[in-house]
């Protein structure tokens, strides 16, 4: 049992937020993360800026944009991950990237640098299930959770998915990329139901989930709920705040009321 399956199986560990890494700088997104642990986040999704971000929207996308004009690259993720670490920062860090940088990177020197680096697993979104598992398979000899994704689909291949998932299993609320909804399929809470129901390790849903509302109507049907699009809306509207040291501390007040809103019972 790893970190994060013990940490989501404790019933007022629930909310994930996610964040771009390097928007609006490295150093604000340091002061971020502080501020979601200190809200009680059960765990933060960190993610790396790259040039496709196929399942993402365009909020995020534009995060990452911000980004990558920042000059953030992977390595300056895992450096950022580092050194929270070494601070005492104790809220499981779980790395957010694309497939691409992976390989580039190498998988196995991934996996171990992001281990050492204090991070708790690891999300590839555009890797299918069948072809993760080389990452997998090094992910299990290292002790670090790669986690699954799961999209509406049979039960049987629901079961296939998540049979030997480590950490926690990422249940995508809608097809399509992420962004902010007013609407979800009719059947969503059946699919997280039979996702849990499968499930070795804690689930997690996301994807179009914007507001406390939402939160408190999923939190019923999966062990934790993923926030992004709304939360790096709120940073990007914060943005100009954020980076002058006069109005840095309003901004991070503001995103605490945000974030308060989105786990108020």
């Amino acid at each position: 049992m790893t970190a994060l399956d013990v940490r989501l199986r404790q019933a007022e560990q629930y909310f994930i937020p996610f964040i771009m890494a390097g928007d609006p700088s490295l150093e604000v997104t340091k002061r971020i993360l502080r501020l979601l642990q200190e809200e009680g986040a059960a765990a933060i999704e960190l993610g790396v800026p790259f040039s496709d971000p196929m399942a993402d929207g365009p909020v995020i996308q534009a995060a990452s944009e911000r980004a990558l004009e920042n000059g953030v690259t992977l390595q300056d993720v895992l450096r950022l991950g580092e050194e929270l670490h070494a601070e005492g920062f104790h809220t499981p860090l779980i790395l957010f990237t694309y497939f691409n940088p992976v390989l580039h990177y190498g998988l196995e020197a991934l996996v171990e640098d992001a281990k050492a680096s204090g991070f708790a697993g690891l999300i590839v979104p555009d890797l299918p299930h069948e072809e993760s598992v080389p990452l997998r398979r090094i992910g299990n000899r290292c002790a670090f959770p790669i986690i699954p994704l799961v999209t509406p689909t049979s039960k049987e291949r629901i079961k296939q998915i998540v049979a030997d998932a480590k950490g926690f299993v990422y249940c995508v609320s809608s097809l399509g990329t992420t962004g902010m909804r007013q609407y979800f399929a009719d059947d969503v809470e059946a699919f997280l139901d039979t996702v849990r129901a499968a499930s070795p390790v804690p689930t997690a849903v996301g994807f179009g989930i914007s507001t406390g509302a939402h939160v408190r109507r999923f939190r019923r049907h999966a062990d934790a709920v993923v926030v992004g699009s709304a939360l790096v809306g709120k940073i990007e509207e914060c943005r100009s705040d954020l980076l002058d040291p006069n109005r840095i501390d309003h901004a991070l007040a503001s995103l605490t009321r945000f974030v308060r809103q989105l786990k108020s019972e």
